[in-house]
């Protein structure tokens, strides 16, 4: 078989396994419903442009969300879909790109990425933020009834999140990448695996072999959003990672972090190395554990924005 045979043949592979994985996410809306988005307000900052906007998305509850700009920024510049963490607190939601939180670095994120030349754009997540009506057991368990998936009505949210930035004049859409720390680093690489139009994944603190967690006897770590039905008899998390492949990837963990066994990183720290190998870019995969736990370094925070200067 010639190079570019195998070439093709790899990528219709990687078309028929994106759409089995979306198709493990349950009962979602049509992936091109009509989507509406209102203004709520605008404010300026020095240095920054924030834009509250409400999304009419899934056809189920309106979608509250920041896009951000820097002040100053002329035409179109890349951008970041920035997905927010959990830890437990749930009124939090969106607010982390904006106004930061205790586990992460300062400034926001929304401020360093302004100041690095990007936009942004955070959804309020099911159960967080402006959406944090009903609680994340009620909810995970209404939308299993209705054949539906939490995280799979997450993951659909934010895929019309991209849809919405592909229209935007200040959008360069060739240049969009994703980062999120906890949950948030789940959602960027499942992003990532299902939607090429990201170029750029970082995800921060939850690259998590499912094997190694359930070795370690670690399932009461992850909420129960985490949780896709049948999902370990068609991917590992080294497959669903090895759809991203070969565009760049940059995994962040915590060496004391239980809800990134070691062992579990080391599996798919090797098998993405072959992946991307295989690929021919194998310097667009990295993996960097720090000796911490489940939190973002100032060391983390130089090297994520490091890699999106080089990347994005």
């Amino acid at each position: 078989m010639s190079k570019s045979s195998e070439k093709e043949d790899l990528f219709q592979d990687k078309i028929s396994r994106r759409k089995e994985l979306y198709s493990l996410l349950g009962r979602l809306p049509e992936r091109n419903r009509p989507m509406t988005v209102k203004l709520i307000s605008r404010e300026e900052t020095d240095e920054l442009i924030i834009e509250k906007l409400l999304f009419d998305i899934n056809g189920q509850e309106l979608v509250p969300a920041y896009y951000t700009r820097p002040k100053n920024s002329k035409g179109k510049i890349p951008a970041i879909l920035f997905n927010h963490s959990h830890f437990g607190q749930y009124e939090v939601g969106k607010d982390e790109y904006v106004k930061g939180r205790k586990e992460m670095q300062k400034p926001p994120y929304a401020l360093a990425l302004a100041r690095a030349g990007y936009a942004g754009l955070c959804l309020d997540m099911w159960a967080f933020g402006e959406r944090r009506g009903k609680t994340e057991a009620d909810i995970f368990k209404q939308m299993l009834w209705n054949g539906q998936v939490m995280f799979g009505m997450m993951i659909y949210d934010n895929l019309r999140a991209l849809d919405y930035l592909a229209t935007r004049d200040d959008v360069d859409n060739k240049r969009i990448g994703t980062i999120g720390m906890s949950m948030g680093s789940t959602m960027s690489w499942w992003l990532a695996a299902l939607d090429d139009r990201i170029k750029v994944c970082v995800d921060l603190c939850c690259l998590t072999d499912y094997q190694a967690l359930l070795e370690a006897d670690g399932l009461a770590l992850h909420g129960l959003y985490y949780y896709v039905p049948d999902l370990l008899n068609h991917f590992t998390t080294s497959q669903i990672n090895g759809l991203i492949s070969p565009r760049p990837h940059f995994g962040l963990a915590g060496k004391l972090d239980p809800l990134t066994p070691l062992q579990g990183l080391e599996k798919i720290d090797k098998n993405l190395k072959e992946i991307y190998r295989r690929d021919g870019v194998p310097e667009a995969w990295q993996l960097k554990i720090y000796d911490v736990g489940h939190l973002e370094t100032a060391e983390m925070r130089q090297d994520i924005m490091d890699f999106f200067k080089k990347w994005l």
